[in-house]
Formats: structure tokens, sequence, C-alpha cells
């Protein structure tokens, strides 16, 4: 997996750690997690998974967040991540809206992109954690290993899969998800 001794794992956020909000996640107070998704995500750190988040955070772009709200709700993620012994290595979002043509808004390889080069790894078989459609087809064209969770739209997205995505990976949680990750690493 790239690296010498690198083992890493990308979660989108909201759907997959915390609640989601079809009017965004707009403040830190409105950052909900997940129950069991900050455990799971300290199991991942302490297995020796590198846990990276890349989210699509288009309230950016529309003016519904600012970026201090935003690094305020991933500063709350780290810091209760931590408080159960692990970490959160890299965040990465895309600021960007739907109309705006960028490299870097899911299903786009963009995101997954910078974490490779960051990491210096190639992204085969790496495990990206979704709950859209949009997270797994962004897997699916860096050649990592898509994993879909229930939560947030997973049971939605469960329901379209087909074609390549017809047989990949479906948990009820992000707990489920890292239980079957550290089991089988």
């Amino acid at each position: 997996m790239g690296r010498a001794g690198i083992r890493m794992v990308v979660l989108d956020r909201d759907g997959v750690i915390n609640r989601d909000a079809a009017d965004f996640v707009k403040s830190v107070d409105e950052w909900i997690p997940l129950p069991g998704s900050i455990e799971a995500i300290a199991a991942l750190s302490k297995a020796g998974f590198t846990v990276a988040v890349a989210s699509n955070q288009s309230g950016l772009a529309r003016g519904l967040v600012d970026r201090r709200a935003l690094r305020a709700m991933h500063s709350k993620l780290r810091r209760l991540v931590g408080k159960h012994g692990g970490h959160v290595d890299r965040i990465v979002v895309c600021p960007h809206g739907p109309d705006d043509g960028c490299n870097c808004r899911k299903p786009k390889p963009g995101l997954l992109q910078r974490l490779a080069r960051h990491y210096q790894v190639s992204l085969h078989g790496v495990p990206v954690v979704g709950d859209s459609l949009r997270d797994l087809e962004a897997a699916m064209s860096v050649g990592a290993e898509p994993i879909l969770v229930r939560t947030g739209n997973g049971r939605k997205t469960e329901g379209s899969l087909a074609g390549p995505l017809a047989n990949i990976d479906v948990f009820d949680n992000l707990a489920a998800a890292a239980d079957s990750l550290i089991g089988g690493a």
C-alpha cells in the first residue's frame, strides 16, 4: 500500500462520522458524532491505520459555513478521538459548489489524489468508507476499495448499487466497518 508500513483508511465525514443535515452542518454545535463513530476511529488509529477524512463541504461555497466553524468542527472531531486514545491524521475538504467545475468534489478523484500525494502512497486497495454513491465512485476512480455504511444516506445508496459497486462490502455503521477492517488487517 505505497510507502513502507503505511496502512490507510479514508472516511467521508457527514453521514459516516457525524449526523448529516439536509441544510448542512453549519456549526460546531450541529456537528454531532454518530453513535460509536468516535470510538471506531480511535480503534482504527490504535490498530495502526493512518486515518484520513475526505469531505465535500459545499456549504463553504454557498456561504452557509465559514472556515472558522469548519475548523472548530474538525478540532472537536480530533479532540473526541484523542480522548479515546486515537487520532485523525489528515482532513481534506472540497470547498466548492456543485457547479464550480473543480476536480476535488467527489465523485471526482481530487481529494483522494491529494491524500495519495501527501502520503506518497498508491490508493490501490485502500478502504474508503462512505454513505453516498459519490464517495464510492471516487474510491473506484483511484483503485481504492469502496465500503458503504448504512448511516446517513447509506440505506438509500445501498438500493442503487449496481455494476462494479454491486458486490462491495456494506456495514450498518462505521463501528462495524472498523471492526471488519481491524479484524482483516
